[in-house]
C-alpha cells in the first residue's frame, strides 16, 4: 500500500506540517526513531521555555498554561494530546534507515524492534530536527563514559567535580541546576565573555554563583583532553588541569548531513544547508521536502518551533498543488 504522505520526524515541526496535511483531508503518517516531540523529551527535567505557550502553538491548538513560559511537562502534554485529539497516525521507535526515489514515487526503508520494514510514499517530508548529532570536539577522552552532551538531572552529581563545556543556555541551565544540587563546578566556555544569548532571567543568577566562587567560570578556555579523573585545557598560552568525575559537553548540535544527503538532497558545503525551493521548503528532489531547524544546517540558531511551525502551511499548498 501506498501513502500519500510520510513525515520523518515527530517533533513540533513534523506534527504541524501533519496537521496542515490532515485538515486538508489528507492523513500522513509520521515516523518517529524516538518518542513524539523525541527532543523535548530529553530536555532537562526543570527545563522552562524561552517562549511563551502561544509561540509554541501548533496548528491553531491553543497551548494554555498557569504561566506565561511553559515548562517541560507542559509541552509534553500539549504535543500529546494534539496528537491524541486529531488522531494523527505516528509509528515510535521506528528508526528510518534509507530513503530513494523511482519511478515518481518513494520507497522508504526503515527498521523497528529489529523488523526491517518497507513503505511507499508519493511525498515526503523531513522533519528530522538536529538535537541527536551532538557537534563533537574531537579530542582525546571525548568518548569516555563520563562524558555526556546531554544533561537530564542534577541530583546525582552531588559532591562531585563537573566540569561544563560550553557559555551557553544549556551550559548555563546545566551549571545552575548542578549548583542547586551541590556538585563543585568549573564552566569552561571559549568565548571571551558572556554569551548574550544567554536567557536574561538566569543570567544574574549566574554571575551572582561566579562572583561568589559557588561557579568557577573561564573565558577564552579550550579544552584539550579528558581523562579518567581530569581534564586539561588551556587559557591563551597557560595551560590547565583541574580534577574531574564528569563533563557535560554543551557544545551544540547539527543535523545528520549524510543522511540528507544519502536521500540524494544536495546540502551546501559551507552552511550544511539542504538546497531547497525558498517559498515551498522542496528540496532538488521532487515531492521531498524539509521542515523545521534541519533547513539551518550547522547554523542551529535560526530556526526554532516558533518559526519551524510556520513551514507546514507552505509545504502542505505545495503538495496539494501537485494533487490538482
Amino acid at each position: 500500500m501506498e501513502e500519500h504522505t510520510i513525515i520523518v520526524g515527530a517533533g513540533p515541526c513534523g506534527l504541524a506540517c501533519a496537521l496542515e496535511l490532515k485538515r486538508n483531508n489528507i492523513d500522513p503518517l509520521i515516523i518517529e526513531k524516538g518518542n513524539i516531540v523525541h527532543t523535548i523529551y530529553r530536555f532537562p527535567t526543570h527545563q522552562t521555555f524561552f517562549s511563551s505557550s502561544q509561540n509554541l502553538e501548533i496548528g491553531d491548538i491553543p497551548f494554555i498554561t498557569e504561566k506565561t513560559k511553559p515548562v517541560r511537562q507542559d509541552a509534553l502534554a500539549y504535543y500529546r494530546e494534539i496528537v491524541k485529539r486529531n488522531q494523527l497516525r505516528v509509528n515510535t521507535f521506528e528508526t528510518v534507515t534509507n530513503i530513494s526515489r523511482e519511478n515518481n514515487s518513494f520507497t522508504l526503508h526503515s527498521v523497528k524492534k529489529n523488523q526491517k520494514k518497507v513503505y511507499r510514499a508519493r511525498h515526503i517530508i523531513l522533519a528530522t530536527g538536529y538535537y541527536d548529532q551532538p557537534r563533537l570536539m574531537n579530542i582525546p577522552g571525548e568518548s569516555l563514559p563520563k562524558v555526556m552532551h546531554y544533561f537530564n538531572e542534577a541530583h546525582p552529581y552531588y559532591g562531585a567535580d563537573v566540569a561544563i563545556i560550553g557559555g551557553k543556555n544549556s551550559a548555563v541551565d546545566a551549571a545552575l541546576a548542578l549548583s542547586h544540587a551541590g556538585a563543585n563546578i568549573t564552566v569552561l566556555y571559549r568565548g571571551s565573555t558572556y554569551s548574550q544569548s544567554i536567557k536574561p532571567w538566569i543570567l544574574p543568577e549566574f554571575k551572582s554563583l561566579v562572583n561568589k566562587e559557588k561557579i568557577t567560570l573561564e573565558f577564552n578556555a579550550d579544552v584539550t583532553k579528558i581523562t579518567n579523573d581530569s581534564l586539561y585545557y588551556r587559557v591563551k598560552d597557560d595551560n590547565k588541569i583541574i580534577k574531574n568525575d564528569f563533563v557535560f559537553a554543551m557544545t551544540g548540535y547539527q543535523p545528520n548531513i549524510e543522511f540528507i544527503k544519502k536521500c540524494g538532497i544536495e546540502v551546501d558545503g559551507q552552511s550544511g544547508k539542504p538546497v531547497k525551493n525558498e517559498n515551498t521548503f522542496e528540496t532538488n528532489i521532487p515531492n521531498l521536502y524539509v521542515a523545521g531547524v534541519i533547513i539551518s544546517g550547522y547554523n542551529n540558531n535560526e530556526t526554532f518551533i516558533e518559526n519551524g511551525r510556520m513551514h507546514a502551511y507552505p509545504i502542505a499548498q505545495s503538495i496539494l498543488q501537485k494533487n490538482n
